[in-house]
């Protein structure tokens, strides 16, 4: 299906990543987004506020971030695609919602737009400080889907890539923006209604008194029904057989947790979504994401100048992180570098794949503001030699 045209602003725009991701909800079709102002996420739902009734959705602001983790699952429930964005304190707040939306399969969307930390940190500047909490902030065994923009225009169009892989893996998608991507306005080209793609939500196909609210099929991905279509529709959080009713046993446990990590790592090859520059032939390769990879760019950009060989692999989606990608090339270069606005977190993953086929080399930074170029510029030199 194809996004309604109503809610679509056609055309080229200037504006900053934020309001991007709001609009790329909006064609998404997201109707509902519950929300508790933090900087520097707030200007997406404050967009929203203003653009949601005129397309008959709706925003509230609840009273703090785990009310607004849940308010948005009941919103699923109910019929209507929903989000929430927050940034590190609030996201820490939501974790224990995120496990929830895992057990009971709710598609969903949560924005994090980072900042500086840990605790308060610096609210007004970057840093990309909760990606291993994407994956693993919640307790218990669960897997998830994580997507980084380094851009307003992906902000727009990775944004309707979260709805979508939200709805057809029955998953919460985490969309891990920074401070310097929401922050910052570029031109966004917003196509017609009709050149965008929308996954459906995945409707009952029996009737009532036939259906069981977690039966998977093939995919692993059971069908959804809403609450007040005549569906028996029990949500739990504890572990539960089919028909969602609780069974707390070991058996019922390793069934659950074992098909909802299968529905994700069977469609490893298809949410490996990355871009790749010149890495056949490389000597070293700089991998990044979000903001780092624009400040990549220029170190590549700089070592190539030297006549160095130099590829770029930008994570798109992080989680699941392209293992089988990382283990082919490996073996192939001298050296993986790896920048981030944090103290080495996905630098930790890159290791694990690399296997000790080549060397790793870290570039941490504490945020507040981005690497300089010539700090990555000399790790790809050290990997090099």
């Amino acid at each position: 299906m194809h996004a309604d045209q109503r809610c679509v602003l056609t055309g080229t725009h200037f504006i900053n990543g934020d309001a991007a991701c709001c609009e790329g909800a909006l064609s998404a079709g997201a109707r509902f987004a519950a929300g508790y102002p933090i900087t520097p996420s707030t200007e997406i739902v404050e967009r929203f506020s203003a653009r949601a009734p005129q397309v008959g959705g709706l925003f509230i602001q609840m009273e703090d971030e785990l009310a607004s983790s849940i308010a948005l699952q009941g919103m699923v429930w109910a019929g209507q695609k929903s989000f929430t964005v927050t940034s590190g304190p609030g996201y820490s707040l939501m974790m224990e919602h995120i496990g929830y939306a895992a057990i009971t399969e709710t598609p969903c969307v949560f924005v994090d737009v980072q900042r500086g930390g840990p605790s308060t940190g610096l609210p007004t500047l970057p840093a990309q400080g909760d990606m291993m909490q994407a994956r693993w902030g919640s307790h218990g065994d669960y897997l998830t889907i994580a997507l980084t923009p380094n851009s307003p225009q992906e902000c727009y169009s990775l944004t309707i890539k979260a709805f979508n892989l939200a709805e057809q893996f029955r998953v919460p998608v985490m969309f891990m923006m920074d401070e310097c991507v929401g922050h910052m306005t570029e031109k966004v080209v917003i196509p017609k209604a009709e050149e965008i793609e929308i996954y459906p939500r995945r409707l009952a196909s029996k009737p009532p008194g036939e259906f069981n609210l977690f039966e998977a099929g093939e995919d692993l991905v059971p069908e959804m029904a809403h609450a007040g279509e005549g569906y028996k529709v029990y949500v739990t959080g504890l572990t539960h057989d089919k028909r969602g009713y609780p069974v707390l046993n070991p058996k019922a446990q390793h069934e659950l947790v074992t098909r909802q990590f299968e529905k994700i790592r069977r469609a490893a090859d298809e949410l490996t979504i990355v871009e790749t520059e010149e890495i056949e032939g490389a000597d070293v390769v700089v991998v990044s994401y979000g903001i780092t990879s624009r400040v990549a760019q220029r170190a590549i950009q700089m070592a190539r100048d030297k006549g160095l060989k130099v590829g770029k692999l930008r994570l798109i989606c992080v989680w699941p992180f392209p293992e089988k990608l990382i283990r082919e090339l490996a073996p192939k270069v001298k050296a993986l570098v790896m920048p981030e606005l944090n103290m080495g977190q996905m630098v930790l993953e890159l290791e694990r794949c690399a296997g000790g086929k080549c060397q790793v080399i870290s570039v941490p930074h504490a945020g507040g503001t981005v690497h300089k170029p010539a700090d990555i510029l000399a790790a790809i030199e050290r990997g090099a030699r």
